[in-house]
């Protein structure tokens, strides 16, 4: 029975074997790993990953698909969590959890923004996203791909783009072509956990007016005599500070609010 896509899910059901088998191979999955696969789909990643785990975890929204899941693989092998990712709590799955899945591109960045939540109870992530956003993701200082998402997902995970996955591979094809990315979270986050909503508050504003100096954007938090205190030229843009930097402003602010 044929599964028509979906587009208020985002659905590009991968179906290239040999992406397939990349994909596999960068997960390289073992018997005992505790593995949840986002977005199933029609099974692409899911059966040649429970010819490798013991058992493997899905989430998956869209009910037809759940049903098709069920019908295909014994609960025993396969644990469906029917909902939306976004508000699924990773961490009931235990510890060390693996995760991977072809994400849906109009919600891969809230999902990546909510799967950080949970990264003390994550071992590592491989996703297919967007190309245009894994370079966002991986970007460096200086570049114009380099963003509030870079500064924020850098600062709790170690990143790496691995491959790029043409649209041909999908179906049907998305317009964009895509990329396969490894995140690792950070064993020490570069913020303490304490000044986290703080961190995100100073690189929002950086960013909000991207083109404007450090001077004007973060006026708020940073007096002139702050920059030399910090060695920072308040003439820069938030492109060009790297993330030890906003850790430090952070820091700093933090200790001048306080006294």
């Amino acid at each position: 029975m044929q599964h028509t896509p979906r587009k208020r899910f985002g659905q590009n059901f991968l179906v290239d074997s040999q992406t397939v088998a990349d994909i596999i191979r960068a997960l390289h999955p073992r018997r005992e790993d505790v593995m949840v696969e986002i977005g199933p789909g029609l099974g692409a990643l899911t059966r040649p990953l429970l010819q490798s785990l013991e058992h493997l975890h899905v989430v998956e929204i869209d009910r037809d698909i759940v049903k098709r899941l069920g019908d295909e693989f014994s609960a025993k092998k396969l644990t469906i969590h029917e909902g939306d990712a976004l508000k699924f709590d990773f961490s009931s799955l235990g510890e060390s959890l693996r995760v991977a899945g072809n994400l849906p591109y109009n919600i891969s960045t809230p999902l990546l923004f909510h799967l950080s939540q949970f990264a003390d109870s994550i071992r590592d992530m491989h996703f297919m996203l967007q190309k245009e956003v894994v370079a966002r993701i991986v970007a460096k200082p200086s570049t114009s791909d380099y963003g509030r998402l870079s500064v924020m997902l850098q600062y709790r995970f170690e990143m790496e783009q691995l491959f790029i996955v043409s649209a041909e591979c999908f179906r049907p094809p998305p317009k964009v072509e895509s990329a396969v990315i490894r995140m690792i979270p950070l064993k020490k986050p570069l913020v303490e956990a304490s000044q986290e909503k703080l961190f995100a508050e100073v690189v929002s504003a950086a960013f909000l007016h991207r083109r404007k100096t450090l001077r004007n954007t973060l006026r708020n938090y940073l007096k002139p005599g702050d920059y030399l205190k910090l060695e920072i030229d308040p003439n820069l843009r938030a492109e060009n500070l790297s993330i030890a930097q906003y850790v430090a402003i952070t820091n700093h602010f933090n200790e001048v609010r306080l006294d």
